[in-house]
């Protein structure tokens, strides 16, 4: 279910700090995730987390993991700046898609193991000097994805990966210009609460990776298990428990790879939304009451601060600070400003009685949350701030202004 661990005292003081909207995240509870994922693995040779940036794109939070010895997994050249900047190198991963040359020059610079999406892309990189000696390659084995009978994702509907026979040509290429050695990673799925996922994905990039191998003769390293994992963004949803995945993972590893194997196959991730997802909230303060068809609840908030629920129809679980467990009698959406029908955080929600000045608390903003800001209409993105092991609260992005609106006309 939606994280609750922390008091609405915590949120009433924020807000007294600074003004809503703003996104709330909880070191410590991040910390806590980074070391129980890497309890879960530490069994498996040089496990890394490499967070995905996209998640949580904020120095002060990628510090966070920088201080508990992950990585960063990098899609983009401000990512890989923040990566640089954030003191990341020879600890990234770089995951290709649609890139121009220059990105992955930089990736190169950094260190960064490069992870294609496509066998152009690995033309692209020896057109841009030497092979590196370890390269990733991402597959995509089309068709779906099954445990049992239940479909897990749709590979065939991804834009993402290489089937089978391009990434060993992939890799016969890169190999007669000095790649040595090579990863194979895979994101098969989206949020799975589904505990077999990450040991069925483990099954088939080990698998895959030893086939490789024999074909090619280049060394199998190593497998990016990527993200993937999911979080209970609805109060009946299943919680993963990463230890029992971990040791899933470890009965599918000692089945798949020889005990004569002489090279360790290394081990690593890069979860985002799993992370940081449950550790983020929106808090935003109820402006306006219209009542019509329905009941609305206008809140400080739009989806310039928060778009899952415009862009997907997300479900994000909502409380009103100091009424958590009052009697849910009323039915509200729970919308923004934008001149846009879909600006909604809630559709026909069952929330308590709420009025004008009420705080509410939107859950699980933690992950993909200011992360995918917009300006349309000319609403602008909002604060971020840490809320510290210490019991202290920090400004690490304050709001947009309407001068950063029109900084960048010519």
């Amino acid at each position: 279910m939606p994280n609750f661990s922390i008091p609405d005292d915590v949120f009433f003081e924020a807000a007294n700090q600074f003004p809503t909207p703003f996104h709330l995240y909880d070191e410590a509870g991040i910390r806590r995730r980074v070391r129980d994922v890497k309890n879960a693995f530490a069994w498996a040779p040089s496990f890394t987390e490499y967070f995905a940036v996209k998640a949580l794109p904020n120095p002060h939070i990628l510090s966070l993991f920088r201080e508990e010895g992950c990585g960063l997994d990098c899609s983009s050249e401000c990512e890989l700046l923040l990566a640089e900047r954030g003191g990341f190198e020879g600890r990234v991963m770089f995951s290709a898609n649609a890139m121009p040359p220059r990105e992955f020059a930089h990736a190169i610079h950094l260190g960064s193991v490069i992870n294609l999406d496509d066998l152009s892309d690995a033309e692209t990189l020896l057109r841009l000097g030497p092979a590196p000696e370890e390269i990733c390659l991402r597959y995509n084995p089309g068709g779906s994805l099954r445990q049992g009978s239940a479909i897990m994702g749709q590979p065939e509907e991804s834009k993402y990966g290489m089937p089978r026979d391009q990434m060993a040509q992939a890799l016969r290429l890169l190999s007669a210009r000095g790649t040595k050695r090579f990863g194979v990673h895979a994101l098969l799925a989206s949020n799975s609460t589904d505990a077999a996922y990450y040991p069925e994905l483990a099954r088939i990039l080990l698998k895959l990776g030893l086939d490789l191998e024999k074909e090619t003769g280049a060394v199998f390293s190593f497998v990016n298990l990527s993200g993937g994992v999911g979080i209970p963004y609805r109060e009946d949803d299943p919680s993963c428990d990463i230890a029992q995945i971990g040791e899933d993972v470890r009965r599918v590893y000692r089945e798949e790879i020889p005990s004569s194997r002489k090279e360790p196959v290394r081990l690593c991730a890069e979860m985002g939304r799993f992370m940081t997802g449950p550790f983020g909230w929106l808090v935003t303060h109820v402006i306006h009451e219209k009542k019509i068809y329905r009941d609305y609840l206008g809140v400080d908030a739009c989806a310039s601060c928060l778009m899952r629920p415009a862009m997907y129809g997300a479900y994000h679980h909502i409380h009103c600070a100091g009424k958590r467990d009052a009697k849910r009698d009323h039915i509200y959406d729970v919308t923004g400003a934008l001149c846009e029908n879909n600006d909604k955080f809630a559709w026909e929600r069952p929330l308590p009685e709420i009025g004008i000045g009420d705080l509410l608390v939107i859950h699980d903003t933690g992950a993909h949350g200011l992360a995918m800001g917009y300006q349309y209409n000319g609403r602008l993105r909002c604060a971020e701030v840490l809320y510290r092991e210490d019991g202290s609260f920090r400004l690490i992005r304050r709001a947009e202004t309407p001068d950063d609106y029109f900084a960048t006309l010519v």
